[in-house]
């Protein structure tokens, strides 16, 4: 049997170098997510982009640690949702996201 949910798409983008309270922001980010009961997210590292400001920025061994972007993204509940940018608001974190309506679940296959 299939279940299928309609909640939001949450991604947010930073540098991968950001801190909060002195850990870097994707880290608190997914630890303040699952402490709000968020069953899941996963961060990812970009290749190559550019921002507001237009400098392209590109992988090129180690010299550009910490310019790249990672973007952090989750499939929740709209409660979720609310509560999780809720949470950034009240905490003053300073970041770009988007949201998006989903649809999603689970197909329970053979194992």
């Amino acid at each position: 049997m299939e279940e299928t949910t309609a909640g939001s798409y949450l991604r947010f983008y930073m540098h991968e170098n950001r801190k909060h309270h002195h850990i870097l922001l994707y880290e608190w980010l997914l630890e303040t997510a699952k402490k709000l009961g968020i069953e899941g997210g996963s961060a990812f590292r970009a290749v190559a982009g550019y921002g507001r400001h237009g400098v392209l920025h590109e992988q090129h061994f180690f010299e550009l640690a910490g310019d790249l972007t990672v973007e952090v993204e989750f499939l929740l509940t709209d409660p979720q949702a609310d509560a999780l940018l809720a949470k950034l608001r009240e905490e003053g974190v300073r970041v770009v996201y988007a949201r998006t309506r989903a649809e999603f679940g689970m197909i329970r296959g053979k194992d």
